[in-house]
């Protein structure tokens, strides 16, 4: 195996600029996760609150379905 010293050179210099910017990157990712989460949970918050909204419209409907069986409504003569 014949060593190049193109690609090796290459390949320090990835390395090396890597490291090199890996502590600046940093806080950029960590920005970068925080607004995915703050978004995540907007939109949990968002989600249980539409099911909430739905069940809340389903019991209501349940309720009202029920009071009409219990009590029928006056026959007009």
């Amino acid at each position: 195996m014949k060593l190049h010293l193109s690609s090796f050179m290459l390949g320090f210099g990835v390395g090396a600029s890597t490291a090199a910017v890996a502590p600046r990157l940093r806080p950029v990712a960590l920005e970068l996760a925080t607004t995915f989460y703050k978004i995540a949970d907007a939109l949990m918050v968002r989600v249980a609150r539409s099911r909430e909204d739905v069940a809340d419209l389903l019991a209501e409907a349940k309720a009202r379905a029920r009071s009409r069986l219990r009590r029928p409504e006056p026959v007009a003569a």
